[in-house]
């Protein structure tokens, strides 16, 4: 522990590191910290109207709750398990599915994920607009400009900073949180609200659905903020930390949404923030809240950032042949991402609810398939023998294009179609169903099972063991000869 303390201390401010490999010798941090960081990164407003959509599409209080626990913890468990690769592989999330879709095909899930982390941007910089502008006196438009100059300072930071705004944001988040629930219990008879109890399957699966898929998308980045800890550290601690963190804070976050729009007789839609808020009256209060919002949203909205960051660094790295990344492109990087969230943000902030519904389910189509095939290729055909310098090669190990990989995420994706239901497109067999979306359950469980069968037969040559790269510092570049540890 001592250890860690201190390598941390000599740690600088600003990350040198990107994308490439980290070394034991620098690896700090404790499995505290993954607690913290993904409760503050859920103790947000985003979660809140999340959980609010479940009553507000027509679902009950008591359902409604049930039905978001039991997503969360699914989602949450598909969530820790990509957690938990961080600290043995010490790489980034999604260079790891090269593995899986080979040093070029990587691509084809990555590109997906930027534009998940876009969108999710984008959401938030729209609530933290209207706090902000709330706050200051300004429109919204103006508010939404002064989150993302404060995001992109913290990106641009990197990883120490990141921790420690997720470490303030869960303690921040903690005060408003249990304020915002008194506030709410005093206003409402929440008894009376649980007793209303009218079963429905498509409001109960749209409310798993809804955590579910918030818990997944984080999948895709996760393991880029546990890659500092220590090799030796636990996975299942790693898994319990970064899990448990993420899933009380979602389900709080969510019981208050459900609650609020429970109560709000429709006023809630529309105008998220404002009706949040007014829970707590007015004044030094409200203003206080506002601040609370605008700050939780900080930590979520620079993981997507950051994460976009890395997204991209990786796509190119796999086609240039190498990792580092310079502090100047990752600022170039930095601008580009949050600028065109911003834009999005301008432009989409007064269509905002029944889009961001639309947009988080539509999601699960691209993401489950590809968790699935992660997932079981590292805990069930790998075992955690990864060639870490073989990543960086094309003519390496994994190849440029991996068809297997490839070949069930498309099957993933495809077989998901007839069952999914958003504003975007809805399968020819929703209305059989019920107008039950189950697309994500499909998109789980066909691909696990189908590339787990092939991998069986077809995989390519696996380690002995983890292979690590040799030189202290980063993967080392290549020149067309996979590097040998």
């Amino acid at each position: 522990m001592a250890a860690n303390d201190a390598r941390a201390s000599t740690t600088p401010l600003i990350e040198r590191r990107s994308i490439d490999y980290i070394p034991e010798a620098e690896r700090h941090g404790r499995l505290f910290s993954q607690f913290t960081l993904w409760m503050g990164a859920n103790l947000q407003i985003t979660a809140i109207v999340t959980g609010a959509l479940a009553v507000v599409l027509g679902g009950d209080v008591f359902w409604s709750l049930i039905g978001l626990l039991v997503g969360q913890l699914i989602g949450g468990g598909v969530m820790a398990l990509h957690a938990a690769q961080g600290p043995k592989l010490g790489l980034p999330q999604m260079i790891s599915s090269r593995v899986q879709f080979g040093v070029y095909g990587a691509a084809i899930p990555i590109v997906l994920v930027c534009l998940m982390y876009l969108g999710f941007t984008a959401t938030g910089t729209v609530l933290s607009g209207q706090a902000l502008g709330q706050l200051f006196g300004v429109s919204d438009s103006v508010g939404i400009l002064i989150f993302a100059s404060v995001i992109v300072l913290v990106t641009v930071l990197g990883y120490r900073v990141i921790h420690f705004i997720g470490r303030v944001a869960s303690v921040i988040g903690v005060i408003a949180f249990v304020y915002l629930f008194s506030r709410l219990m005093s206003q409402t008879d929440v008894g009376a609200l649980l007793q209303i109890r009218h079963f429905s399957w498509s409001s109960f699966l749209l409310a798993v659905s809804l955590a579910a898929s918030w818990q997944i998308a984080f999948g895709p980045y996760v393991a880029d903020y546990s890659r500092y800890l220590p090799s030796n550290t636990s996975s299942l601690k790693t898994f319990l930390a970064a899990g448990a963190g993420s899933v009380i804070g979602a389900q709080v976050a969510m019981i208050l949404g459900v609650f609020a729009a429970a109560m709000s007789n429709g006023q809630f839609a529309g105008h998220e923030v404002a009706y949040i808020v007014g829970l707590s009256g007015t004044g030094a209060t409200a203003a206080l809240l506002y601040f609370s919002i605008a700050f939780g949203k900080v930590t979520i909205s620079t993981l997507n950032s950051y994460g976009s960051f890395m997204c991209i660094a990786t796509i190119i790295s796999g086609f240039r042949g190498r990792l580092e990344v310079t502090r100047l492109q990752r600022l170039v990087f930095v601008l580009a991402i949050v600028g065109t969230a911003t834009l999005i943000a301008l432009l989409g902030q007064h269509s905002f609810l029944g889009a961001f519904k639309s947009f988080i389910l539509f999601l699960l189509a691209f993401f489950t398939p590809w968790s699935a095939i992660n997932l079981v290729d590292y805990y069930c055909i790998t075992r955690e023998r990864y060639d870490v310098p073989a990543l960086a090669d094309p003519n390496g190990r994994y190849g440029r294009w991996n068809l297997l990989g490839i070949s069930v995420y498309v099957f993933g994706v495809l077989v998901q179609l007839p069952f999914i239901s958003t504003k975007f497109y809805t399968g020819p067999l929703v209305a059989a169903l019920g107008d039950v979306d189950i697309s994500w359950i499909i998109g789980l469980v066909l691909p696990a099972a189908l590339y787990y069968l092939c991998a069986k037969k077809w995989h390519g040559t696996v380690p002995d063991q983890l292979i690590l790269p040799t030189e202290q510092g980063a993967i080392p570049r290549t020149n067309g000869l996979a590097a040998q540890a």
